[in-house]
Parts: C-alpha cells; sequence; structure tokens
C-alpha cells in the first residue's frame, strides 16, 4: 500500500518542478488549451444533439406512453454524454501528448537532465517523423483498450445501484491506469522502451500507477484542470519511469529566482 503513497507524491513532485521551471510549464499549456477547444467543442455537440441521437437509435420506444419514453430516452442521452466525458478524459491525454509532443519530449528531457546525477537525459536517437509515428500509433492502440474498457463499464452503469456507485469508482481507477500509460510512455519511448514492455513495466507496480493516476483522472473530470495539470503531470511521470526502471535520481535542488519562476 505504500507504493499508492509513492505514487501520488511523484504527481506532487511533478507539479512543484514545473512551478518552479516557468517557462516550461508555459510552453506546456499550450497543446493543452489547443486539445480542450476541440474537446469543448465536441462535447457542447453531445449536448445539443445527444438526445437527437438517442431518439434516432430507438425507434422502438416512439410508441411508448408518457413519462415512460421520456424517463428512458432522458436516462438514455444523461449515460451517453456520460460515457463520452470519461472517454474525453481517456483520450484526452493521449490527443494531447500527440499534438505537444515536441514540447513535452523536451520538457522529459529537461526533467531527467534535472535530476539525473551525471546531468545526461536518455535520447532514442530516431528522427521527429519517427517518434511521431510511434507515439501516434501507440496511443491509438491504448484508446482502443480504453474504449472496449469505456463500453463495458457503460453496460454495467445499467445495474441497478452497483451501476450508480461502484461503477464510476472502477471507472476513474481504470481511466488512472491509462493516463499514466501515456504520460510515463513520453520518458520511455526515448529510453526505447515498446508499448507491450510498458504495460508489463506499469502492471508489476499497480499500486504505484493507481497512486499517481487515480488522483490525476479524478482531477480530470473538473474542466479546465487537465490543461493546467498536463505539464506538471508529465515531469512527474518522467521521474516515476525513472523508479520504475531502477534509475538512480538525485534530489532537484531548488533553482535560484529567475524569470522563469511562477508564484502560485
Amino acid at each position: 500500500m505504500r507504493d499508492l503513497g509513492t505514487g501520488f507524491r511523484y504527481l506532487l513532485k511533478g507539479q512543484r518542478w514545473v512551478a518552479r521551471h516557468g517557462k516550461q510549464y508555459g510552453f506546456g499549456l499550450i497543446p493543452g488549451l489547443i486539445t480542450l477547444v476541440l474537446y469543448a467543442a465536441a462535447l457542447v455537440a453531445l449536448a445539443l444533439w445527444g438526445a437527437d441521437l438517442v431518439s434516432w437509435s430507438t425507434p422502438f420506444a416512439d410508441d411508448w406512453s408518457s413519462p415512460w419514453q421520456g424517463l428512458f430516452r432522458g436516462f438514455l442521452t444523461a449515460v451517453l454524454f456520460a460515457l463520452g466525458l470519461l472517454l474525453s478524459v481517456v483520450t484526452f491525454t493521449a490527443v494531447t501528448l500527440l499534438i505537444g509532443q515536441p514540447f513535452y519530449e523536451n520538457l522529459s528531457e529537461k526533467v531527467d537532465r534535472d535530476v539525473s546525477p551525471d546531468g545526461t537525459a536518455p535520447e532514442s536517437g530516431l528522427p521527429l517523423w519517427r517518434e511521431l509515428w510511434i507515439s501516434g500509433r501507440d496511443s491509438l492502440r491504448i484508446v482502443l483498450r480504453a474504449a472496449v474498457w469505456g463500453v463495458l463499464l457503460f453496460a454495467l452503469g445499467f445495474i441497478p445501484v452497483v451501476g450508480q456507485t461502484v461503477v464510476p469508482v472502477i471507472g476513474v481507477v481504470v481511466t488512472g491506469f491509462f493516463l499514466t500509460e501515456e504520460l510515463t510512455a513520453v520518458a520511455l519511448q526515448r529510453r526505447r522502451v515498446g508499448l507491450r514492455d510498458r504495460l508489463t513495466l506499469l502492471r508489476s507496480r499497480k499500486t504505484l500507477v493507481w497512486g499517481f493516476g487515480t488522483p490525476l483522472a479524478a482531477a480530470f473530470l473538473v474542466p479546465f484542470v487537465a490543461v493546467f495539470l498536463m505539464p506538471g503531470a508529465v515531469a512527474g511521470a518522467t521521474l516515476m519511469a525513472r523508479e520504475l526502471l531502477g534509475e538512480e535520481t538525485q534530489e532537484e535542488a531548488a533553482p535560484a529566482p529567475d524569470s522563469e519562476t511562477v508564484s502560485w
């Protein structure tokens, strides 16, 4: 159980790191803001036309009497929006990392150099287009896995009581695992660790992953929070990736006050 606390501390360490390196934090916000606009537009469209979609997909309920038709379709509309929100949380990180690959690669490298005893950071040696291809391919595979979980949890949501209590909690935990995979991938891909090996590595320390990813997934449910936490989440995931691989890490020395320091 100690790993739960350790994972959460890495999340906090990442936020502290970007707070001390304001320029990196500022650049790290750009991809999240772009993704936020895209996802907000999609969710608004779902909210506006979700009821029409449900009505079109449930023609068998056209002849139902009131209030059963309204209750049934209203419930399905709410569940559809909740599923869309869950998938947006799961895929937000993947899309943001894909859009902001150069930003987050640079941020992750600086974290590595900052805490490495010899001041160096691992490099993949691959051209940018190749890194983008690998990142996009792996992100798609993770999103598909997450979508399968999303559909399963959507179906379980119809179970009375359990669907409204236990299932949402499981959903946040599952989302946290996939978020952590996507975030640690930034550092692990530079070390030439493939998707299958990354998943094996994370599953070997599930409580560590849950300690990092679950509170992050819960925070991402709050509008706009994901954008501001993403840079620190990448930094914290880089620190956690070093522990997963058994790499030595020195305690970060606080930088002298300068124009890059963020005031909270």
